[in-house]
Formats: structure tokens, C-alpha cells, sequence
């Protein structure tokens, strides 16, 4: 009996302690000359607010006519996919307010509306990543806009290094699961504050990538002919931009990876909170250096390289799927 009071008082010490260590204030360094200072951990790991992504979804809105329901996202190589919408209507990110900026090249860094064979879309040519110094909500702040515009299913495009030794340069896979190296460092875009607005505070994610969504990609593509180059693996997401040694790729292949990237995985969170469908895709656009004797270097022309070569399958393949997507009866139950 003492030793269950013991490990309740323990318990409850350790809560006060997380609790304390959670809400501690921003300290003023001793040396006031100092140029250092210490944040707290809420505005380290505080969520974009839902009043923040209102107001850039109704700014969004309030400038164009179509009202989305599906939102795309075109990773490096693969914004020719933005190109197939008719009727376009282009947002620099640099004008939508609160948007962060896109850096890398290969990213065009714009939104675009539109219809994608009849059905409302929104594009987004360019992410958003860990590595360009934003925090790991203002690179998902996207999804949350998107969701307060009336999306229902957001599909995502990424080019991935191949770690399945089975898989070759030009091969898509589709995400069927992934692993979140970062986020078991604590960098979640769910950390700190939750707003029941946008979802629950635990969300499952062994649902995360949609079933129906991934045999209908099956299906189109075996239509397509496209049987030879598809595949369905695991996706593991790393911070970058530093490509991976050959120890990682070796531990994150043994953990159960069949391809690596800098992306995606964060916006599928944040898009399952919200209670969005998602389906991914990602590019094989290089095989991982898994041997001390290779030679081969993993390097960002070659990945813009493959994103060429591959892209008209890739838009074909995309815009098929959505004009076959019926939409979601949100009063089912």
C-alpha cells in the first residue's frame, strides 16, 4: 500500500516538473550585454494560431473564386503538375500573408487555383522544409489553410532517395506508411498547444496515408501501363540538408524504409489532424549509398533531373486519380 503512494506521489512530482518545465518564462541572460537569451519552450513549440490561418484562407478566398477541394503538392522537380490547371489563378507566397517563403531551387515558390479536369484544386509549386530555417509549424501552416478553404483530400508529391534495393532511379512509390526520424527528437508539428478547431489533441496515424486512395493510384496505373515502375513502401522523412551517410541509410533501411526524403511526412500529420484524406507519392530520384566502396554521390541536380523524366507519367497518373475522387460525405457516420 505505502509503496502505491509512493509511485503516485512520484507521479504526481514528475507532472509538476514536466508542467514547470513546459511554462518556464524567457530569462534574461546574467550579462544584460549578452546577445544570447533563453526562449521558452511554448515559443519554441507554439502552433501557428487557428486565427493566423483563418485570416490567410479568408484573404485566399476573398481573391479568388474557386472554392478547392482537393490541394496538391508538388515536391522538387515537380511543379509541371501545376501546370495542367485550367484557368489559372497564381499567388506568389511572398504576397499571401503569413506565408513563409520557399527557397529551394527546383520550388517555384507560388499557389495556384483552379480546375484540374473539372474538379476545384489548389497547388502548391514548392514546400516548405525543416533545413530553410522555419519552425515545424510554419512549414505545415499550409495544410491547416487548406483545410479552412474546404479541402477534402490533399495529395503530395516528394523526390526520395531509394533505399529498397529493389527500387530503381525513375520508380514512384506510394506511401503507404512512414517513419518520423525528427519526431522522435519531440519535433512534432502537434507539439504545444492544442486547438480542438483543427483536430484532437492524439491523433491516430496508422490510417495516415488512405486505403482507397492508394488502390485507386493502383488501379490508374496499371490502366496507364504504368505497372513496371510503381511500387508501395515506406517513407522515412530526416531533417537535411545534409544528404544521408551510408550508416543512416544502412540503419534506416534495417528499421524498415524503402525511401528517404526531407518532407512530406510533417504535412500528413498536420493534413490526418484536420481530418483530411491524403495520398503520396514520392519520386525515386536516386538509389541511397548503402556501400563503403560506391563511388555515387546522392546530389540535388540528379533529383531535378529524374523529376524531368518522369513528370508527365507523374501529372498523368495524379490528374487521373482526381477526376475519379467523389467527394466526402462529411455527415456520414
Amino acid at each position: 500500500m505505502g509503496g502505491g503512494c509512493e509511485a503516485i506521489n512520484w507521479s504526481l512530482h514528475q507532472e509538476a516538473r514536466i508542467d514547470d518545465w513546459l511554462n518556464f518564462n524567457v530569462k534574461q541572460p546574467a550579462d544584460p550585454s549578452s546577445p544570447f537569451i533563453m526562449l521558452s519552450v511554448s515559443e519554441i513549440v507554439s502552433a501557428e494560431s487557428y486565427e493566423e490561418c483563418r485570416t490567410t484562407a479568408d484573404w485566399l478566398l476573398s481573391n479568388t473564386q474557386v472554392r478547392p477541394t482537393v490541394g496538391i503538392v508538388c515536391g522538387s522537380g515537380l511543379g509541371g503538375l501545376a501546370e495542367k490547371i485550367k484557368d489559372p489563378q497564381v499567388f506568389k507566397y511572398c504576397d499571401i500573408p503569413n506565408f513563409p517563403r520557399s527557397t529551394v531551387h527546383g520550388h517555384a515558390g507560388q499557389l495556384v487555383f483552379g480546375t484540374l479536369k473539372g474538379k476545384p484544386c489548389v497547388c502548391m509549386q514548392g514546400r516548405f522544409h525543416l533545413y530553410e530555417g522555419h519552425t515545424i509549424q510554419k512549414i505545415t501552416l499550409p495544410m491547416r489553410v487548406f483545410k479552412l478553404m474546404g479541402v477534402e483530400t490533399v495529395i503530395l508529391t516528394n523526390a526520395a532517395g531509394g533505399l529498397n534495393q529493389d527500387y530503381k532511379v525513375g520508380d514512384v512509390m506510394i506511401l503507404k506508411d512512414h517513419i518520423n526520424m525528427p519526431g522522435f527528437a519531440g519535433i512534432n508539428p502537434l507539439a504545444g498547444p492544442n486547438d480542438d478547431r483543427f483536430g484532437v489533441r492524439f491523433p491516430c496515424m496508422s490510417d495516415a496515408y488512405d486505403r482507397e486512395l492508394r488502390q485507386l493510384a493502383h488501379d490508374v496505373a496499371s490502366e496507364l501501363g504504368y505497372d513496371n515502375f510503381l511500387r508501395e513502401g515506406v517513407y522515412c522523412v530526416v531533417g537535411g540538408p545534409s544528404f544521408e551517410t551510408i550508416a543512416e541509410c544502412r540503419m534506416l533501411h534495417s528499421l524498415g524504409a524503402d525511401a528517404v526524403g526531407m518532407s512530406t511526412v510533417h504535412e500528413v500529420i498536420v493534413a490526418r489532424h484536420a481530418e483530411m484524406r491524403v495520398f503520396a507519392l514520392s519520386l525515386i530520384s536516386n538509389r541511397s549509398v548503402m556501400d563503403y566502396d560506391s563511388q555515387e554521390k546522392a546530389n540535388h541536380k540528379e533529383v531535378l533531373e529524374t523529376g524531368m523524366m518522369r513528370a508527365e507519367q507523374l501529372e498523368k497518373l495524379v490528374s487521373t486519380m482526381v477526376t475519379r475522387l467523389e467527394p466526402i460525405d462529411n455527415n456520414a457516420f
